[in-house]
């Protein structure tokens, strides 16, 4: 769920974005609250203390404390070239508190798949006007800043998009990061009309018209926070009686005719034709 206006974020990065030759003083903002996590801790069963990680030799059968340890990149395999600390400080990218726009692209030309992390951008001191100004032309030209962003010694590709009244920089993975699906067996299945039809019509029953993200909660996030707090207050939990099974349906034609008829059950608007079908029954009509 998004956070209310009335809340205030704070910033965990100050940058600059190079609009043009126009500079615009931007904060960075985390766009989730990394808390929401449920974690838990190793712990010695015998007195309940938290565990500590140790790192182990197993040629030399010792332990190994960190100021006995290098870094390494592995060339081949079992063959490493080792790296010091001033070493690994060359190869890291110089962090420049800037976001170089490169171009301007529709914003429906980025799939998803390349999306990594979102941060909110917002105004720094002096930067209102010229920040509510590229706002507002990326939304009016329907464009998104493709831009380079260096920080924590690495390079990173973002798009910065308008989102409600202000900007989102998008974290984007290098095309070489994503896998190609070709790589998926995908089958060679043949679809028939019949089934495609069907399938329209159970897509026309679950139809809205906007993404409501606040419909939805973490259902076992909650429910494992209850049972954290009943394990806090000393009860036992128990597991909870398995659902039965539902029957399984082999016949495609008849799972989807079923999936049409429990949604209608349900209380759900009445189907639509869908297109094909309505098409189909006009040329027969004319015929």
């Amino acid at each position: 769920m998004l956070r209310s206006a009335a809340m205030s974020a704070r910033a965990i990065a100050s940058v600059t974005i190079s609009f043009g030759l126009v500079s615009i003083p931007t904060k960075v903002y985390s766009s989730g609250e990394s808390s929401t996590g449920i974690r838990f801790n190793m712990l010695h069963d015998k007195c309940g203390t938290r565990l500590k990680q140790k790192y182990f030799c197993p040629k030399d059968d010792e332990e190994v404390s960190r100021k006995e340890m290098v870094k390494g990149y592995e060339f081949s395999k079992g063959q490493y070239v080792l790296f010091n600390e001033e070493e690994l400080k060359t190869l890291q990218e110089k962090a420049t508190q800037s976001i170089d726009i490169t171009e301007f692209i529709p914003t429906s030309t980025v799939d998803p798949i390349y999306f990594e992390k979102s941060y909110y951008l917002g105004p720094d001191k002096g930067g209102d006007r010229a920040f509510k100004l590229l706002s507002r032309a990326l939304r009016k030209s329907g464009r998104s800043a493709l831009a380079k962003y260096a920080a924590r010694g690495k390079m990173y590709l973002v798009l910065v998009r308008p989102f409600e009244d202000g900007l989102v920089m998008q974290q984007l993975r290098y095309a070489d990061e994503i896998r190609s699906i070709g790589e998926v067996p995908l089958g060679d299945a043949a679809v028939k009309s019949a089934e495609l039809e069907l399938a329209l019509q159970i897509v026309e029953q679950g139809i809205s018209d906007e993404f409501k993200p606040e419909q939805y909660d973490d259902e076992v996030r909650a429910r494992t926070l209850k049972l954290i707090e009943q394990k806090v207050q000393g009860k036992e939990i128990t597991e909870a009686p398995a659902e039965e099974p539902k029957a399984q349906v082999i016949d495609l034609m008849e799972a989807l005719k079923a999936s049409l008829a429990q949604k209608s059950e349900s209380g759900r608007k009445p189907a639509k034709r869908a297109p094909r079908a309505a098409a189909k029954k006009r040329s027969r009509s004319k015929g």
